[in-house]
């Protein structure tokens, strides 16, 4: 590991200087700590926000305000988060350890990296490390890789759980910066590869995520349906979070989002158009699966997530809309 300084910040706005100033944040540091071993990030000064006071959970209107320092632990047991967005706290215990989750922060998690074997191994090329050296997994071991928002520069998925529900709940990121504060949508916030992979989300140079807000709750049944090689510890595979409502046997509002199928947390309004309105069935999560994968590309070892993503997306409709 590389020599570096550390510092503490004691506010988000001394953060937000030190940051512009050019250190690199640090806060439960179960990915940046990885990535420092194996000198894939080689900071030169570390800030530690944890002392910036951005870790409580609170009333946001009918919605609900999660601090950037909350730990995914603490989010997932808040008893609000249970009773009104459950599909959260379902897809965080669904992600990593325990004692990953007691550490892993909302903001951190936003922001973990890729868990493309290539990114992490120095001896092959990898686009979104070294920019302009090729993309070893396209030819390579990609069975965990994207089938869905993959470019010729990089095929990698975004791995978390958290940001799955979020964006299927409409959250909204909440930042401070050197040029004031901004509010960035869920969906608007993780970039997908395109020519330059190595940028992974909208953050500024500088720019600090102080808290993600929760929109009302919709009433709709949540579900997060995760399939991995093993039930303990594993990244996913495919998975499906939904929130929907029916009234008189119809579905009337839905919202899907999808994880480690796109370069992204995955979401497609027209899926999701094909169902409203409509009375559940199989044939009609069918139609959804079609709109879903209609541009999806499988690299050879991951060919099987296109059929598995059809399979998890009519199981978890049937779950959220068998009454």
């Amino acid at each position: 590991m590389k020599p570096f300084t550390l510092d503490h910040a004691q506010s988000a706005s001394e953060a937000v200087t030190g940051l512009a100033a050019g250190a690199t944040a640090i806060a439960g540091g179960t990915n940046l700590v990885d990535l420092l071993k194996l000198q894939i990030a080689t900071p030169d000064r570390l800030l530690s926000v944890r002392r910036t006071g951005l870790d409580a959970i609170a009333a946001d209107g009918d919605g609900l305000r999660i601090g950037a320092l909350v730990t995914n632990a603490d989010c997932a047991a808040d008893a609000r988060v249970r009773q009104s967005w459950p599909l959260l706290a379902k897809a965080i215990l669904a992600g990593a350890s325990p004692q990953l989750r007691n550490r892993a922060t909302t903001g951190g998690n936003l922001c973990q990296r890729t868990r493309c074997g290539y990114f992490y191994d120095t001896t092959q090329a990898c686009n979104k490390r070294e920019p302009g050296s090729g993309c070893s997994a396209k030819d390579g071991f990609n069975r965990i890789h994207a089938v869905l928002g993959t470019s010729d520069a990089c095929i990698a998925t975004y791995p978390g759980d958290m940001a799955v529900a979020m964006l299927a709940l409409d959250a909204v990121v909440h930042t401070e910066g050197p040029r004031g504060g901004r509010e960035i949508a869920v969906g608007e916030f993780h970039l997908q590869p395109g020519d330059d992979p190595s940028r992974d989300n909208v953050l500024e140079a500088g720019e600090l995520i102080t808290a993600v807000t929760l929109p009302a709750p919709t009433g709709g049944v949540q579900v997060y349906r995760k399939v991995r090689d093993r039930a303990s510890y594993a990244f996913a595979l495919v998975s499906v979070a939904a929130d929907v409502c029916m009234e008189n046997g119809r579905i009337v509002r839905c919202t899907l989002a999808f994880g480690s199928l796109g370069t992204v947390p995955w979401r497609d309004p027209a899926v999701e158009a094909v169902l409203v309105g409509e009375a559940p069935s199989p044939a009609l999560f069918d139609k959804a699966a079609d709109v879903l994968l209609r541009d999806a590309r499988g690299f050879g070892a991951n060919d099987f997530k296109i059929a598995l993503a059809r399979r998890a997306l009519a199981a978890t409709l049937n779950d959220a809309t068998k009454g």
